[in-house]
């Protein structure tokens, strides 16, 4: 029976931490509708749209919400292939603020936030490695935006159809009723929009801090052979788990902040988490390429884009595991960055407004 309870309240809370992150994204939609096309509207300089993706993403912490604006911008004709490319790589690196969000968690105990933190920065280390690989190939030789366009001339022709998230079904419905109860409020948009931020801040770090205590206890003790032994028995079994799993969800922060707890009770290790976030990072592309497929116009256009987001990591994961030296380089920046966190606190907070928002904020000002 106890057993039982844990599990429930485990789910619970895990509902309660997607529901969170369904109403940080809500809650800047009321800062007004025309919000992302006015951003977005910055990106003829691919440095730009490079900072805006890894802001916005960072913001609304969801990449698969990024790309899909992007899609759709693209199939309204107000932007173009070559620079929303920039903006999905952007948001490959805003995705994983989640991860370091989740790791928090862990920060009173010092070698749980150590395994923790190098577990959710492995995923910022690789993503920033694949950007500084790939991005200037995309800037002189439109790569990306090339060999993603020749591909959609190849598959362009199918049905137009939508799919929808089952995590969105879900949470969807409590998300639009919680806005009509902040409309009961008050009706000013702008402070429902801060209401709301407030009540996803309140319910991310509550459902957070008790997962990681339920995971800390007996039934994910329980299970740690089952991690170690089947899920994470091979690199390439992760990869492929995470692959799927994240293509099922829609959602790479989800997937991956939730073996982040697992990371810091030391049930998997870093080179475990390793290959999974790889994976993570393929199977989030599904939600731009589904999107592409509700375009009527431009349909080719938002084709090339969701592709390109595919190709984007497909690339940056050849580029780097075929190369021992550079293949290890995401894991030993992050252990270094751990190493350094645990003996300061105040460096994963700065970290992660330095990283994450301060810089991408400023070098939009200076380069638009």
């Amino acid at each position: 029976m106890k057993r039982v309870l844990q599990v429930a309240v485990f789910l619970g809370l895990l509902y309660t931490f997607l529901l969170s992150i369904g109403l940080v994204g809500d809650s800047f939609k009321l800062f007004g509708k025309d919000l992302a096309h006015q951003v977005f509207a910055f990106t003829s300089n691919p440095l730009v749209g490079l900072f805006i993706g890894v802001l916005s993403t960072s913001i609304v912490q969801s990449s698969s919400t990024t790309t899909s604006i992007v899609v759709g911008l693209v199939g309204a004709g107000q932007m173009s292939v070559v620079n929303a490319v920039p903006i999905i790589m952007g948001a490959n690196i805003g995705t994983s603020v989640t991860n370091i969000l989740v790791s928090f968690g862990h920060i009173s105990r010092g070698p749980e936030f150590q395994r923790a933190f190098a577990a959710a920065t492995v995923h910022d280390f690789f993503n920033v490695l694949s950007v500084l690989i790939l991005f200037p190939l995309q800037w002189y030789l439109d790569m990306l935006g090339g060999i993603a366009d020749w591909l959609a001339g190849m598959l362009t022709g199918g049905a137009n159809w939508t799919f929808h998230s089952p995590l969105k079904m879900v949470i969807k419905p409590v998300v639009h009723e919680i806005i009509i109860l902040m409309g009961w409020v008050t009706n000013r948009p702008v402070m429902q929009a801060i209401l709301l931020l407030a009540l996803a801040a309140i319910l991310l770090f509550v459902s957070l801090k008790y997962m990681t205590a339920i995971m800390r206890g007996a039934v994910m003790e329980k299970a740690s052979g089952f991690f170690r032994k089947t899920v994470f028995r091979t690199p390439y079994l992760a990869f492929f788990v995470g692959m799927v799993l994240t293509a099922t969800v829609q959602s790479s922060s989800v997937t991956t902040s939730m073996i982040v707890p697992l990371a810091g009770a030391g049930i998997l290790t870093l080179a475990q988490v390793y290959p999974y976030t790889l994976g993570a990072n393929v199977g989030t592309t599904i939600t731009a390429l589904l999107a592409s497929l509700a375009v009527t116009s431009n349909f080719k256009a938002a084709v090339a884009v969701a592709l390109s987001h595919c190709l984007f990591n497909v690339f940056g994961i050849c580029a780097i595991t075929a190369f021992r030296p550079i293949r290890v380089l995401p894991m030993r920046l992050a252990e270094a960055l751990a190493n350094a966190s645990r003996r300061r606190r105040w460096i994963p907070v700065v970290y992660v407004l330095v990283a994450f928002f301060l810089v991408p904020a400023l070098l939009i000002f200076l380069f638009s």
